[in-house]
């Protein structure tokens, strides 16, 4: 019933501006106002990652919850993981407004908030509260943070003015070591001048260097042990790839997600903004959506190929429909995660990828989705699909 309100209510969301509409679907999470499965999950669509149980494979992607006002209810809809911020060490306002575009016959959305969220503090709090609220009608066999079936990671970043941004991701893992299921090391986002930086090898070696020592010193003093994931951008040139990724291995990254928002405007302009938002290609920002399916898929390839499948790879962009999630996992993605695609398509995408990849277990007489990855990684990497 509540899926077909959001379809419904879905026009209205789209002719608001988009930070107002993001908000109102805050606040309609937050008052319990969502859809929620029917029954558990299919079996095949579990899986052991890290040590850590996820029901299904589907997460919503950072930067939808910045501040971790509803990763409980975001579990509660059907995600399999949560993954909140990105937040940084103190409150950042991000760019000025509007700073936010969607092109709706592109399927696609420009962004420049620029980390915006409540920082540390806030969004541990927030954090805290879910676990006690969940805590209190916790049922036996469930795991994860809030006490129901479901997994919350933090995405962290560095403030926009540090002069010490490696400080600011150890900051990070001191402030939400007794929470985090797993963090994601963003450092990928546009929309932070120099952020991306961080990826060239002989800065992400030191940045690395500094955070797995912060969280082997962690681990000493008896917090819990979390897996570390590092986010790359689309925009990576190839002969790039190759060091990046040897550089995150010889660290121990525990995954690899493949990718941010993209700079490039060759996807939008290949599938066409239309008429009505053509003159919002040239927005400077991150673009997310359909028109950056095609690249982030060939590189996911490429990292699972260079990886040797031996690292768990998180798939994002692009993803809007169930073919489009299972050419994410054929590619080479473990797990996957939306937020564009459910702007245009909404919470019922998430039930319709579900079964699609339960028929594909099905069809590869597999017994989980674990079946499907990266059975198609050498095609996607060499360009060969249409």
């Amino acid at each position: 019933m509540l899926s077909a309100v959001f379809n419904m209510a879905r026009p209205l969301l789209l002719a608001l501006d988009p930070e107002r509409a993001h908000e109102a679907t805050l606040a309609a999470l937050e008052r319990g106002l969502y859809p929620r499965p029917q029954g558990p999950d299919a079996p095949q669509l579990a899986q052991s990652v890290w040590g850590l149980k996820f029901p299904n494979p589907l997460g919503i992607a950072a930067g939808f919850d910045k501040n971790a006002r509803v990763a409980d209810a975001i579990l509660e809809m059907g995600f399999g993981f949560a993954e909140v911020g990105t937040v940084t060490p103190e409150p950042q306002a991000g760019n000025p407004r509007p700073r936010v575009f969607r092109l709706i016959e592109a399927r696609a959305v420009i962004n420049r908030l620029g980390f915006n969220n409540a920082g540390h503090g806030a969004v541990r709090r927030n954090l805290e509260r879910a676990r006690a609220r969940r805590a209190r009608a916790t049922q036996p066999g469930l795991t994860g943070i809030t006490g129901i079936t479901g997994i919350i990671g933090v995405n962290i970043g560095a403030g926009r003015g540090s002069e010490d941004r490696a400080a600011d991701y150890v900051r990070g893992l001191e402030a939400f070591a007794a929470l985090a299921d797993y963090f994601t090391i963003n450092i990928s986002s546009p929309n932070t001048p120099g952020l991306r930086d961080l990826q060239a090898p002989e800065a992400l070696d030191a940045l690395l260097g500094r955070v797995m020592t912060k969280r082997a010193a962690l681990v000493d003093d008896g917090q819990p042990w979390q897996p570390i994931v590092v986010k790359l951008a689309p925009d990576i040139e190839d002969d790039a790839i190759g060091p990046i990724v040897q550089t995150l291995l010889r660290h121990g990254v525990d995954g690899i997600a493949v990718s941010n928002t993209t700079t490039s405007r060759a996807g939008l302009l290949r599938g066409g903004a239309g008429a009505r938002n053509a003159h919002l290609a040239n927005e400077p920002g991150g673009l997310s959506g359909r028109p950056l399916f095609r690249r982030s898929t060939e590189l996911l390839a490429r990292v699972y190929l260079e990886c040797g499948g031996a690292v768990p790879l998180i798939g994002i962009g692009g993803i809007d429909s169930p073919e489009a999630a299972l050419a994410k996992m054929r590619a080479g993605a473990t797990l996957l995660q939306l937020y564009t695609g459910l702007i245009y398509e909404g919470p019922g995408l998430l039930g319709r990828i579900k079964r699609r990849l339960v028929e594909a277990v099905e069809e590869a007489d597999g017994e989980s989705v674990g079946a499907l990855i990266g059975s198609a990684a050498e095609a996607w990497a060499a360009g060969t699909i249409a």
